[in-house]
């Protein structure tokens, strides 16, 4: 078992009252348990988080290294979408 160090936290009555309702209805065994969730729940969140930065940092280089920016006609990318459209409706 890793080395267990104990801490203070300071919390809310309502956070209290709603831990120490999880604990005496056996959802959990004590409120140690409940905040070790906690932390478990918030370094997953955070790890998460972190591995999209990086990805969008790399999304960020590979578009940066692709040249500059075409410029696109919305409209006539949206009339190409049609016209495919149709000739796969018309295959059909």
């Amino acid at each position: 078992m890793a080395d267990i160090q104990k801490i203070s936290i300071a919390v809310t009555a309502e956070q209290l009252a709603q831990m120490k309702s999880a604990v005496e209805s056996g959802q959990y065994a004590t409120i140690s348990e409940i905040v070790r969730e906690a932390l478990r729940d918030w370094q997953y969140g955070r790890e998460r988080h972190l591995a999209d930065i990086a990805r969008l940092r790399e999304l960020i280089d590979e578009g940066e290294a692709s040249g500059p920016a075409v410029p696109f006609d919305g409209d006539r990318i949206l009339d190409e979408m049609i016209a495919e459209t149709s000739r796969r409706k018309a295959r059909a």
